[in-house]
């Protein structure tokens, strides 16, 4: 039996620039858990980001989050811990088909990126769709033939080397977007723990506007809902606005705070 293969990320984001629509709103996913991946999977949102480069995750977790999200209306990113050709094959034969490239601070790097994605003679990733989810252990008609059509590649823009090379990342075909990390952007201008400081939102808008000149889009990392929407207004064709992790800490923190009898003696708000 022949199975198809869903669209891409970058279908996703070419369909609503097209429509001149809303930017693809996500979170990040990064318990390792497959039951909160699918939880977060059913919850509206546009996206998530599978992390594996400062999660829990390896490739047998990966994969089970893969399965739970399945089925849900809903596009998935994975994020490797390194732009590793070995690594990026074995997500894609897990059937990953959206790949967030960390730290990609030059031309050389995001074609690298790209050549891991890619058969010879376009590229260099290793030939195993037989054994492989990805194909559906060869039931997808014509995998080999069409497989970068089903694989999307966003690189990741979050050093002061990236951002003077955006332009020319953003030439490299294969590359079909990219994506600014505030936080470690800010630490490589000298400005650890500072993601809203000035000079690194200006960093920032100046990658979104070389991705809207180079007529691709841009995503940005921001918790902060008012610097969120500062992005989205500067042209952010689609953002991370929370994380699995963060909502449940935040989340239990306020329960504590509301219920827990202060050091004090004082009495919790909520008696």
């Amino acid at each position: 039996m022949p199975f198809p293969v869903e669209n891409t990320f970058r279908d996703a984001l070419a369909a609503q620039t097209g429509k001149a629509g809303r930017p693809l709103a996500g979170m990040w996913v990064c318990s390792g858990s497959p039951l909160i991946a699918e939880l977060c999977a059913g919850s509206g949102l546009d996206w998530l980001l599978v992390d594996a480069e400062h999660s829990p995750n390896g490739l047998e977790s990966i994969l089970a989050q893969l399965q739970a999200i399945h089925g849900y209306p809903v596009h998935t990113l994975v994020r490797p811990p390194v732009n590793d050709t070995v690594l990026i094959k074995q997500y894609l034969d897990l059937g990953v088909q959206n790949l967030l490239i960390p730290m990609v601070n030059s031309v050389a790097e995001a074609e690298a990126a790209v050549a891991a994605t890619r058969y010879p003679p376009h590229g260099v990733r290793g030939v195993g769709s037989a054994l492989a989810r990805a194909a559906r252990w060869n039931r997808v008609p014509d995998y080999l033939a069409r497989a970068s059509d089903t694989i999307s590649v966003t690189v990741q823009i979050e050093s002061t080397a990236a951002v003077e090379s955006v332009a020319d990342i953003l030439k490299v075909d294969g590359v079909d977007a990219i994506f600014v990390g505030p936080s470690d952007l800010a630490a490589s201008m000298g400005l650890l723990g500072q993601q809203e400081h000035p000079e690194v939102r200006a960093a920032v808008e100046h990658c979104l506007a070389a991705a809207k000149a180079a007529g691709k889009p841009a995503g940005v990392n921001a918790f902060n809902p008012d610097t969120a929407r500062h992005y989205l207004e500067n042209g952010a064709n689609f953002i991370l606005v929370g994380a699995d992790v963060a909502l449940l800490a935040r989340g239990s923190e306020a329960l504590a705070k509301q219920f827990i009898q202060p050091a004090d003696g004082g009495t919790p708000a909520s008696y």
